[in-house]
């Protein structure tokens, strides 16, 4: 199949959006074989920790506001007979698991890589929001189910102690907003903050549904307005499941474009061609990227290499790289061999 020459405006046929760990292990990660694959043409590049200071302590004190006005809302929720609070606090507890994900994605980004997991612990991240958001399906369900229930059979509900609650959770959730909106401007507190804004129609849901019932007796607005606060749980739910999925998938990441990449590579001075183009993410933020890059003279690959790291870098926030470069007419650049094939060069 054809590469992507540089004057070309799309990616080969030949690129994928996982990464090459099937077919390429000869010239990418086989150090006994004749490629050139060494720290030259290795980036490994882990800027992450300006991220987890500041940050990191929003983050931790915003979960703990958030987690235990949670606990507290169901627990009122099932004293006051109100299916609307506890779908609040389950929508809470939701902010809470997205707020703990965020905080425990920072700590796994500073471990290094060990022998036995040589990318980190990024993934950590991706594992624990799927067990969370499977729950959350399962919150969803229950909340649903016990609304159509009370639609039948109406059940009592205490609308002083409904509405005290919620305009309690509406103003932790103001508060809550208000620090990650002054904390670190990183990925993952926009991410919470986004996450505790949509909280805040909730915690007004809920609040709504305790003064009708305080000022009319209406009761039937409890469970329709919980069965509100569910949708809005399933749509952060479903949001969150399909990045997690993507990421075990080693699919590209949302904001980047394979195409994209691949032209802009293409296009960087020396590079005849790219291919073998792969883009993934390792987690905890970190993006990765291998490919095969065409060059006319192996003597041109130093600065090539480094215009590369710097494009990927500046223009898509890409510093893992792994670029393997090659000659015409032959499979890789030829180098000698190492002594010890596992040594760092």
């Amino acid at each position: 199949m054809a590469p992507l020459p540089a004057d070309s405006t799309s990616v080969p046929p030949h690129s994928h959006t996982g990464h090459g760990h099937g077919h390429d292990h000869d010239h990418d990660h086989d150090h006994d074989h004749h490629g050139i694959h060494d720290h030259a043409g290795h980036g490994h590049h882990h800027g992450h920790d300006h991220h987890h200071g500041a940050g990191g302590r929003v983050l931790l004190a915003a979960l703990a506001l958030t987690l235990g006005f949670a606990v507290l809302e169901a627990v009122a929720g099932w004293w006051a007979g109100s299916l609307a609070l506890l779908g609040d606090a389950g929508h809470m507890l939701t902010d809470s698991l997205a707020l703990g994900i965020a905080a425990a994605a920072g700590v796994m980004a500073r471990r290094p890589p060990s022998p036995r997991h040589s990318y980190g612990l990024g993934r950590v991240e991706a594992l624990a929001a799927l067990v969370n958001g499977v729950t959350m399906l399962g919150v969803v369900a229950w909340i649903t189910w016990q609304a159509i229930v009370r639609l039948s059979v109406p059940v009592p509900v205490n609308g002083d102690a409904v509405s005290a609650v919620a305009l309690g959770g509406l103003l932790i959730n103001l508060l809550v907003a208000w620090l990650l909106s002054r904390g670190a401007h990183d990925l993952n507190t926009r991410a919470a903050l986004l996450h505790v804004l949509g909280d805040l129609l909730g915690s007004v849901a809920a609040l709504a549904a305790g003064l009708v019932i305080r000022f009319t007796g209406w009761t039937p607005i409890d469970p329709l307005l919980s069965m509100l606060i569910s949708g809005l749980i399933l749509a952060s739910t479903l949001r969150l499941l399909r990045s997690v999925v993507s990421t075990l998938l080693e699919g590209v990441p949302d904001g980047l474009s394979l195409e994209e990449i691949g032209r802009a590579m293409a296009a960087t001075p020396g590079v005849t061609s790219v291919h073998d183009l792969h883009v993934w993410s390792l987690g905890a933020g970190q993006t990765a990227l291998s490919a095969h890059v065409m060059v006319p003279r192996a003597e041109q690959w130093g600065l090539v290499l480094l215009h590369l790291r710097t494009m990927l870098a500046k223009r898509f926030h890409i510093e893992h790289t792994t670029l393997q470069p090659e000659l015409p007419g032959e499979s890789v650049v030829a180098a000698p061999r190492s002594r010890n094939p596992g040594a760092r060069r």
